[in-house]
């Protein structure tokens, strides 16, 4: 992988220039962005009937997750089965699950006065289920490698993935969303490169234009359970046949808004670019606000004034990720989130490989989320 920053295409402009860095800030763009929507997706859930028939829900979800897996992949393509990549495994994603898995738990039992239900670090709770299965997939990145065609076994995996349904590490959204990951191993640069080709990017609009217009149909009579890569096809009363074509045809419609969604982010250099070195810390620590919003009734708005209060709780979730993401708070709270390389002065990072950190303030992380919350 080139450690250089590729250059911004003829038809990009820079809103501030671009400090010395090895970083790449079409990573840095799009993990700030994807993680974004993550907050707002999670939002949208305190609105009752969000899941069920939102158009704007239901075509967020049909690309955010697997665009934010596509990227994972591409930033895990480093990782090998040696001590310094194991360790990183362990102090960035293992701790940071234990920690947060510990912390969520205990505010929704303190606080929301919740009954969680089930095994706690065994089945993993709300949006701690990326760090789950980003710990599988890790560990089944060089193996997924060296197989023939790994997009292709990758896609059975998932075909296959669906005629059951285990909450244990949430090994049934792993292998749901397998193909994203792998297809982000299997991508380079330079096809990210030709992504951001103008009439690459004109055919990616298109297809997101007519994706919400389709939403907008089949947002109330569609099982959103599709959209979450975790049910069994028994579990959303399909045959074994129904279900097979139903995920094929996810994985393809969600592939290519993905891949249309990743073809518009910005390649250069913005204001924002800074705060997605911050993501993980976003990803992990929006949930107790979301939470703390959904116990005081915030949800509730939607019965005075459905249009408004869809708004406010929009605006208010992209405030929230880019205050997270500020560098005075994210450095602040990295210590929960990375707390075994923050206690040993060692220089953390989380899915990016190594050349793609910088210096103490960008210590921080990716991962993202979980659609709606089930327990």
């Amino acid at each position: 992988m080139s450690t250089t920053t590729a250059p911004a295409t003829a038809t990009e402009t820079t809103d501030a220039p671009a400090p010395a860095s090895s970083r790449d800030p079409f990573f840095d763009n799009a993990k700030l962005l994807l993680v974004t929507l993550v907050v707002i997706g999670h939002a949208w859930v305190m609105m009752p009937d969000a899941p069920s028939s939102f158009p704007a829900y239901t075509f967020l979800y049909a690309w955010h997750v697997p665009a934010f897996v596509i990227v994972t992949g591409y930033l895990s393509r480093s990782f090998r089965f040696t001590r310094p990549h194991l360790r990183k495994l362990v102090t960035t994603v293992v701790a940071p699950y234990l920690v947060f898995e510990t912390l969520l738990a205990t505010f929704r039992i303190v606080i929301g006065k919740e009954s969680m239900g089930s095994p706690l670090y065994i089945d993993p709770h709300w949006p701690m289920w990326y760090l789950a299965v980003l710990f599988l997939w890790r560990l089944a990145k060089p193996l997924l490698l060296r197989v023939p065609k790994p997009l292709v076994v990758a896609v059975v995996v998932s075909l296959l993935g669906g005629l059951v349904e285990s909450d244990v590490l949430d090994i049934s959204r792993a292998t749901g969303l397998l193909p994203f990951f792998v297809l982000g191993l299997v991508l380079t640069r330079e096809h990210f490169d030709r992504l951001a080709e103008t009439r690459v990017r004109v055919w990616a609009f298109a297809a997101l234009v007519l994706a919400f217009v389709v939403s907008a149909v089949v947002a109330k009579p569609m099982n959103v359970e599709w959209l979450y890569w975790r049910s069994s096809y028994a579990a959303m009363n399909a045959t074994v046949w129904e279900g097979f074509a139903g995920r094929l045809g996810m994985i393809l419609v969600a592939g290519a808004l993905a891949l249309a969604a990743l073809s518009l982010m910005p390649r250069s250099y913005r204001w924002f670019t800074p705060l997605g070195a911050a993501s993980l810390v976003v990803y992990l620590c929006h949930g107790f606000f979301v939470k703390a919003a959904q116990y005081a009734g915030v949800g509730g708005l939607v019965e005075h004034d459905e249009v408004t209060a869809f708004v406010l709780i929009t605006g208010a979730a992209v405030l929230l990720a880019l205050a997270l993401a500020a560098t005075p708070v994210a450095r602040r709270l990295n210590k929960l989130v990375d707390p075994i390389s923050t206690a040993t002065e060692d220089t953390p990072g989380m899915l990016e490989p190594h050349h793609h950190r910088v210096g103490v303030e960008q210590r921080l992380a990716l991962t993202h989320r979980h659609p709606v919350n089930r327990r």
